[in-house]
């Protein structure tokens, strides 16, 4: 009997050592001097806290109480020597000037990270309301640089979860370099008048998922450019906005291709597009593929289906030229809801390098206004139809 007692002993020792070495170690921002007063400037508190945080073997979890914390422009950068949580508990508010913030194009980055995860029911308050009215990076190509308030670059094996981004200066959130990233319950709040402020915009990433979020902006609440692959975008609610973008794609030269784009079980809710695939005529070249919309929703929409192969805002480019950016392998279907300009579906696809494979099924969208009844229009493209649409294509 000793010894099976000393052997169940020793086996609740090592499962008791087991669950101590799973706790992160925890270091709060509140013990390097930072202070909840909105006022004092907590950036290198943070960054002390997040130097040991970083370097910390095994698991640790850097801890920002609640309160209002003030922070200027800040990088935590890896790679980390073990997986590192950032718990942000209360808010983060950035200067309201953005000549206040020392990195004129960020606010909050994370970078070169591996095994990460942010939550904790907190905000990030770009303060951004005095930047929009000096904004006219969409009337001019020599803007003026505005800080996007969250930077995820080169993260691999990422959690963003129970997180909200308020009022960012520019776009909310910049995903450049990541591969599997997950967003879940991400809210992102700014209003319909703040210009450029995308909620989530992805680049050059491979494996994003974006679950059981609300996105209200002043532009796209979502946008996929060049070398987006693998994006998975589930039961968002979209609204205000520009709805939810493929592009713009083919602006600038050695674009990487896009492809695995699968948009499901949204809703959209009084935007300016529905869901859209942009492209800018002339240009570069390159490809787009492999991108499915389904059982989407809309509530008083404008353009709820729109391919859009001659964007070019403020004439911004040479629209009489075709655009290069190959677009295949497109489905919409069971999409239903309302529109607010007849032309509910519209497929204007490059005279240069026509659509192909591209699919809708289900349509039912109806209109009630004075341009008469709902009605498509095709350019460059023959779709596939199955089932009944309306507006008939």
């Amino acid at each position: 009997m000793g010894s099976r007692k000393c052997f169940c002993v020793l086996l609740l020792l090592s499962a008791l050592a087991i669950v101590c070495k799973a706790q992160p170690k925890v270091f709060d921002i509140t013990k390097y001097g930072a202070k909840s007063d909105g006022s004092t400037d907590n950036t290198q508190a943070l960054l002390d806290a997040w130097k040991e945080t970083c370097a910390t073997t095994g698991s640790s979890k850097l801890i920002v109480p609640k309160g209002t914390y003030f922070l200027g422009s800040v990088e935590m950068k890896g790679p980390c020597k073990g997986s590192v949580e950032f718990e942000l508990q209360g808010t983060l508010k950035a200067p309201k000037e953005p000549k206040d913030h020392k990195d004129p194009n960020n606010w909050v980055t994370f970078s070169y990270l591996d095994n990460f995860s942010l939550y904790g029911g907190g905000t990030f308050d770009g303060q951004g309301e005095m930047a929009w009215g000096v904004n006219n990076c969409a009337k001019t190509k020599d803007c003026k640089i505005l800080p996007i308030s969250l930077r995820f670059d080169y993260i691999t094996n990422g959690e963003i979860r129970d997180i909200t981004s308020l009022d960012s200066k520019y776009f909310h959130v910049n995903v450049l370099g990541c591969k599997n990233v997950t967003f879940q319950h991400f809210t992102v709040t700014a209003p319909k008048v703040s210009p450029n402020t995308d909620g989530i915009h992805i680049g050059r990433s491979n494996g994003v998922t974006i679950i059981d979020s609300d996105i209200s902006t002043g532009d796209d609440c979502i946008s996929l450019g060049d070398g987006s692959q693998q994006v998975h975008i589930t039961n968002v609610t979209c609204g205000p906005g520009h709805g939810i973008s493929v592009g713009s794609l083919g602006k600038y030269k050695n674009e990487e291709p896009v492809s695995g784009i699968f948009v499901k079980n949204c809703t959209l809710v009084d935007t300016e597009n529905g869901v859209r695939i942009k492209s800018w005529p002339a240009m570069f070249a390159n490809t787009a593929s492999d991108m499915h919309f389904e059982d989407i929703l809309m509530k008083e929409v404008s353009n709820p289906v729109l391919i859009d192969q001659v964007y070019c805002p403020w004439n911004q480019c040479n629209p009489k030229m075709p655009s290069k950016v190959k677009i295949s392998n497109v489905s919409f279907k069971n999409i239903r809801g309302t529109s607010t300009t007849a032309l509910a579906v519209q497929l204007n696809c490059s005279s240069g390098i026509p659509c192909e494979d591209v699919e809708l099924e289900g349509i039912d969208l109806t209109y009630k206004g004075p341009e008469g009844p709902v009605k498509s229009a095709c350019a460059n493209v023959k779709p596939k139809i199955t089932g009944k649409l309306s507006p008939a294509v």
